[in-house]
């Protein structure tokens, strides 16, 4: 399939991961080209999705193929070097890029326009890549792949979960309309430790009394929203996202809405995966 990463959906993701599941016995592993916009999103929903242990390399580029230096090619290259690696099953979904190899739980997108732009901004990439050999220094512990309880065969599509963006004085116009426009979950980007405006807050509560599920994260890069510190969650059934960005978290609520509703037993899945 041929996308603009912009313009990624979920009808894309649920047949990637099913193309994967259904085709891992044959393959030894599988390279992914995608474009950087929603590659980390990609790669975590993979990540959660995909029941093949065998390695699974997303990549992209930052720069055109006509531009001078174009990184590109270099990266094709070293995506298969981490595919073909065996030691690179088992550490669930993997982006290569500028010679890092990344986990899709932690990476992030930081530049617009560098190369050196995708990022495990939290715990660090699991290795490098040295003249065509793959040096791992870490492998991810949270739930990924085929220890994951996520099984998307049966889907046609995937829970409505939104994102709202809090800043000085925001309004509670969007959970509003979230709230009559059907969404089953929504994320919030918080400030600082995940909190919101106080108009933000209280159109939450609203939204969790009619059985929206809300979850914390926050728009500072690196991280963790806590659960009960600044915010008792369990008082107004709330998730932390923990080291989740709001977009992971989204991601995270979607399959977690497919197997429960209940605040309790999603904050457990987030503590897990």
């Amino acid at each position: 399939m041929n996308i603009g990463s912009q313009d990624m959906n979920d009808e894309v993701w649920l047949k990637l991961a099913n193309t994967i599941n259904t085709r891992c016995a044959e393959s030894d592993g599988f390279v992914i080209t995608h474009g950087t916009d929603t590659m980390e999103e990609t790669a975590y929903f993979l990540n959660l999705t995909v029941k093949c242990n065998k390695p699974v390399v997303m990549i992209g580029a930052m720069r055109p193929a006509t531009a001078m230096s174009a990184d590109g090619p270099f990266n094709l290259y070293n995506a298969v070097v981490v595919a073909s690696d065996k030691n690179s099953a088992g550490r669930g979904v993997l982006v290569s890029m500028n010679e890092a190899v990344l986990d899709a739980r932690d990476i992030t997108k930081t530049s617009t326009t560098a190369l050196q732009t995708f990022q495990s901004v939290n715990y660090g990439a699991l290795g490098y890549i040295h003249n065509g050999k793959v040096d791992y220094q870490r492998t991810p512990s949270r739930k990924h792949t085929h220890k994951s309880s996520f099984d998307v065969k049966s889907l046609t599509s995937l829970p409505k979960v939104d994102i709202v963006y809090s800043y000085a004085n925001a309004s509670a116009a969007p959970v509003k309309a979230l709230m009559t426009d059907g969404a089953q979950g929504i994320v919030t980007a918080g400030v600082g430790n995940g909190n919101v405006y106080h108009a933000l807050f209280d159109a939450l509560v609203q939204a969790r009394g009619k059985g929206i599920a809300v979850v914390r994260s926050s728009r500072v890069p690196t991280g963790s929203t806590t659960q009960d510190a600044e915010v008792d969650d369990v008082k107004y059934g709330f998730v932390a996202s923990g080291t989740l960005n709001p977009q992971k978290a989204r991601v995270l609520l979607q399959l977690a809405l497919t197997q429960t509703k209940d605040p309790v037993e999603i904050q457990k899945i987030f503590n897990e995966y």
